[in-house]
């Protein structure tokens, strides 16, 4: 039996009682499954980008790319400041 397993089980009502009204007293813990249940990850963006499939000319992609990692964000700046936004 693991040491965590013996430490349990020697564990009397008393004490259990004890930590559990400690946990519950601390206002920064959380409750396992509040925990639990929280997605993980990057929280949602206000204005999420959209896949879409576009054909472009070949020379204009290949000038975006040219400059390195990064050429989707600037090709999408330009595209917003040929519209105006």
């Amino acid at each position: 039996m693991a040491l965590a397993s013996k430490a349990l089980a020697a564990m009397t009502d008393k004490e259990d009682a004890a930590i559990t009204a400690a946990a519950e007293a601390d206002p920064d813990a959380l409750p396992t499954d509040t925990v639990s249940r929280r997605k993980a990850g990057r929280p949602p963006l206000a204005r999420p980008k959209r896949a879409v499939q576009l054909r472009l000319d070949a020379d204009v992609l290949d000038r975006f790319r040219a400059d390195g990692d990064g050429w989707q964000t600037r090709m999408n700046e330009a595209l917003r400041k040929a519209v105006g936004l």
